[in-house]
């Protein structure tokens, strides 16, 4: 049985795209501190705003300057990916989350269902045929063995978690735009640089294996993620 909520910590929050819904979602008797390590993303979510008041402050996922049992809930949207030591930040998390708090934090599944990304990933391999760009594949998509998640939640001294497989639809306005989205908004642009390519005509290569898999306008593909739940 978990506690009630009354003092939130999100790792990871980035632009505050989670940490938005969870100001609004939220009872106002449960305070909320967002963190994530890199403050120029930090200073875009607070120029965003809240529905109500939220604490930012940076901080390293994976040294968290708290005390031990801090925290009654600790959220984290899509950021474990990224850490280099999965069961040392879950074993980080787990020290400042109180006994009987809940940890709530999701992972993209394998490119493969994810269809934007796996079509994107596989035309820029064929631009870049001896080094294709491997990004989205290798980080964003690259931890979603759930034996794996299961093994390092266990790890870092967590039992009994709940691992759910969402499936859901990611739509944008155009072909362009997901093209957009993918290769000028993520660290596919470095990639692509690295290789000495064009990052326009990577980008156009893109929108068309868009345009001819999805359509022209309210191009529509699938998604999916494992979202965990384990209490302290």
């Amino acid at each position: 049985q978990s506690l009630p909520i009354t003092n939130l910590l999100e790792i990871a929050a980035g632009t505050g795209v989670a940490t938005r819904a969870l100001a609004s979602g939220l009872p106002d008797t449960a305070s909320i501190l967002a963190t994530d390590v890199n403050e120029v993303m930090l200073a875009r979510a607070r120029s965003k705003g809240t529905a109500r008041t939220v604490e930012w402050r940076q901080a390293d996922a994976m040294r968290l300057p708290f005390d031990d049992a801090a925290f009654d809930a600790i959220v984290c949207q899509f950021g474990l990916m990224f850490m280099p030591d999965k069961s040392r930040a879950l074993s980080e998390w787990r020290r400042v989350l109180r006994p009987g708090g809940v940890l709530v934090f999701n992972v993209w599944d394998r490119i493969e269902d994810n269809e934007f990304a796996d079509v994107i990933t596989t035309a820029l391999a064929s631009m870049f045929p001896d080094n294709p760009p491997r990004f989205m594949a290798g980080v964003p998509h690259g931890y979603h063995d759930r034996t794996v998640i299961e093994s390092d939640i266990a790890t870092a001294g967590f039992v009994a978690p709940r691992i759910e497989t969402i499936t859901m639809r990611s739509i944008a306005r155009s072909y362009r735009d997901a093209a957009i989205a993918y290769c000028c908004g993520t660290p596919i642009s470095s990639e692509i640089a690295a290789r000495g390519g064009s990052l326009d005509d990577a980008t156009k290569l893109a929108a068309t294996a868009i345009r001819a898999r999805f359509g022209v306008v309210d191009v529509d593909g699938k998604i999916q993620a494992h979202v965990v739940t384990v209490v302290r």
